[in-house]
């Protein structure tokens, strides 16, 4: 990258455990970067182990933004996270920089470049309402006034069927239709470089398992202990269902032996993985690259930049 071409930034998108970090670190080795994380459970400052965050030493070797800065005890939307980004990648442009975006948030990288839906604020009565309802009543509930939605949403996705359901109540209007119009986006101002990494999914699979048992050796289990410990940690705050945290909190809790909550957290990560795969297979626009490539150097070559 040089000076006259400040508007590049790369995108490094894939499942977990598909080598992401240790490419976005390599290639800002060679480009002068600055790693921005994109994953919704990298932003927690109490995961850095069980969200596999680059370690420190790794932080060290290129500048990293948007890792671990914000308390477990706050949620952190898209738009947000959206709003960071947008700083972090101008501030990099500003210091001479290639802002390379990193992480397997898809709604994140969504509302980053083409913006988010204009969505007013949700009546606090109604969201209290709809957050409070079982899942199988939110969705039978979101059948009858927005029945699009329903036949959209998988009827246990607790987080999705909630969110359709309030926003209807509370607008009159479909999520649909908001999200039609987006603003804010970046992507029609930037060059965007982007990499999608699928690789084979037995290996993928394979590291996801190896990895899991190797963050309790890391400290996953202190971590989730001083997390639960805290008192100011709200019930429904969005780190609490982060990969990890409820199987190691079922452990600690006595309902589940150590085999069983590896044996749990290993098939979380697998689904996790295997639902992002899903999505960066087939949502991202068709130009963007995918591979099933996995040697560093190899992938280095892919960017154009």
């Amino acid at each position: 990258m040089t000076a006259s071409c400040p508007q590049f930034v790369a995108l490094i998108a894939g499942p977990t455990a598909s080598g992401k970090s240790a490419l976005a670190i390599a290639l800002a080795e060679r480009h002068r970067g600055t790693v921005i994380n994109a994953d919704s459970a990298q932003v927690y400052a109490d995961l850095r182990v069980l969200s596999a965050r680059p370690t420190r030493d790794e932080e060290a070797r290129v500048p990293h933004r948007l890792f671990g800065y914000i308390d477990g005890a706050d949620a952190c939307s898209a738009a947000r996270w959206a709003a960071d980004a947008t700083a972090a990648i101008a501030d990099a442009h500003d210091s001479g920089r290639l802002p390379i975006l990193v992480g397997g948030t898809g709604l994140y990288l969504r509302t980053l470049l083409d913006g988010i839906a204009p969505v007013p604020e949700i009546d606090p009565r109604i969201r209290a309402e709809v957050r409070a309802m079982p899942v199988a009543a939110a969705h039978a509930a979101l059948e009858q006034i927005d029945p699009a939605a329903a036949a959209r949403l998988a009827p246990a996705d607790t987080t999705r069927v909630a969110r359709a359901l309030e926003v209807v109540r509370s607008t009159g209007k479909p999520l649909a239709e908001w999200q039609a119009t987006r603003r804010g986006g970046i992507g029609d101002r930037i060059a965007l470089r982007p990499l999608v990494l699928l690789p084979d999914r037995d290996w993928l699979f394979a590291r996801c398992d190896a990895r899991f048992e190797a963050m309790l050796d890391q400290g996953a289990v202190e971590e989730v202990r001083r997390l639960l410990a805290r008192p100011d940690l709200p019930a429904a705050a969005p780190i609490r269902r982060a990969i990890g945290v409820p199987e190691i909190a079922a452990w600690l809790a006595g309902e589940r032996d150590r085999s069983a909550a590896i044996a749990d957290g290993k098939a979380a990560t697998r689904r996790y993985a295997k639902r992002q795969f899903t999505w960066f297979r087939n949502q991202p626009p068709p130009a963007w690259p995918r591979t099933d490539a996995t040697e560093i150097n190899y992938l280095l070559g892919k960017f154009e930049i």
